[in-house]
């Protein structure tokens, strides 16, 4: 079985393309080059890669579109990789699906270190199989897991399935949404630190400038709990601190 990985690198600069290019020849990716999103989303439609890295400023379709339409597709992983600066902007990436967001100029290495970060996690698609990773190389600790099941009675986080049910019904969450449900949920009642989070989830010791990242993802995963239970309050924001997965509050 060919297990080797392939990305899609989408930079409408040659000099930025090819040297990201060969970052990821030479730690084993097999790579294409997109100098347009146009011909981005073709690539990634045909060839299905395991990574993307994305630039925001493309000469024919804004790159958020271009991760919007990448997430309809795929759940391959995606790093933004941009001369934008903007807190505003990297919100916006991360809101339509980008998992991580790497701003110009960046060095080669700590691009190495965010893709090796992303590939310790599962993607969403990836099932267990006899071949797969042991559980110890995934990000997300769940202690106390009974047949991988936790939470309370109106919210079961299925850690194996990688499932989520409120109320009996299932809801379709990110993979770094899940992530950070099934960390704070596998630590009931604890204050759990943004930097935690970020370690846990994101697998890295590199911490941003800012956490924000966290709290992002955070109220996108609380928006789509609320939407599925509009009165539960299961987590709490600890002012100045983290936050803390509470089972008995509905």
């Amino acid at each position: 079985m060919d297990n080797r990985r392939t990305a899609v690198v989408v930079e409408d600069d040659r000099d930025v393309g090819d040297a990201i290019s060969g970052l990821l020849l030479k730690v084993g990716f097999e790579v294409s080059i997109a100098r347009n999103g146009t011909d981005a989303l073709a690539m990634i439609r045909d060839e299905r890669p395991d990574l993307v890295t994305l630039d925001l400023t493309l000469p024919d379709i804004d790159g958020v579109e271009v991760c919007r339409q990448v997430r309809l597709v795929s759940d391959c992983y995606v790093i933004v990789v941009s001369g934008r600066t903007a807190e505003l902007d990297r919100l916006i990436g991360l809101e339509v699906g980008a998992d991580d967001y790497l701003v110009k100029p960046f060095s080669m290495r700590e691009l190495q270190a965010r893709v090796a970060a992303l590939f310790r996690r599962p993607r969403s698609s990836e099932q267990v199989t006899n071949d797969a990773a042991p559980a110890e190389a995934y990000a997300v600790e769940v202690p106390g897991t009974v047949d991988g099941l936790i939470g309370c009675d109106d919210l079961l986080v299925d850690a194996r399935a990688r499932e989520v049910r409120v109320d009996g019904e299932e809801i379709e969450l990110t993979r770094t949404e899940f992530d950070l449900l099934a960390h704070l949920v596998g630590h009931p009642g604890v204050v759990v630190a943004r930097e935690e989070l970020l370690r846990a989830v994101w697998a890295t010791d590199f911490v941003p400038d800012s956490t924000h990242v966290v709290d992002v993802h955070l109220a996108n995963l609380r928006r789509k709990l609320r939407d599925a239970s509009a009165d539960n309050q299961w987590i709490r924001t600890i002012r100045g601190v983290g936050f803390r997965f509470d089972p008995c509050c509905t």
